[in-house]
């Protein structure tokens, strides 16, 4: 097993320096519990993962089987509890993609997506065993 480190160091007030594979960045809290918003906060990074995860094993897996498209975007929604500790109980992941001739293509896309979010995407896989996780894929014809 291959173990890996992120550190958070204190900047000040509620802001911490991150650091991931010699990436620096912030988080922070917001200003209503003494934070500056200089950052965004622990638990969209979740979502951010998942969306970043799954992106790029689907744009890897496209490129091989030579599938076009003009743009894509994932949108990962979230449901949190309102009661502490606050956590996610669902995550949706929306695909979606802009291009000509998109459904031409659907059924490669449709297996980008399913081989991402069942055998590739390890943020996809991990969540999966503490939450709901759901998706849809849109195609948008130009």
């Amino acid at each position: 097993m291959k173990a890996q480190r992120v550190t958070s160091k204190f900047a000040d007030k509620m802001s911490f320096e991150m650091e991931v594979n010699n990436h620096k960045f912030m988080i922070d809290a917001g200003e209503q519990v003494g934070g500056e918003n200089k950052g965004p906060r622990p638990k969209a990074l979740m979502q951010a993962a998942l969306a970043g995860c799954t992106s790029m094993d689907v744009v890897s897996i496209l490129r091989k089987m030579r599938v076009q498209f003009d743009d894509f975007q994932v949108h990962v929604d979230a449901d949190v509890t309102e009661e502490h500790p606050k956590h996610f109980t669902k995550m949706h992941v929306t695909y979606e993609f802009t291009g000509k001739d998109l459904e031409k293509s659907r059924k490669k896309i449709e297996k980008a997506v399913n081989l991402s979010e069942k055998q590739y995407c390890g943020v996809s896989f991990s969540y999966k065993q503490i939450m709901e996780v759901s998706s849809k894929i849109i195609l948008n014809e130009i």
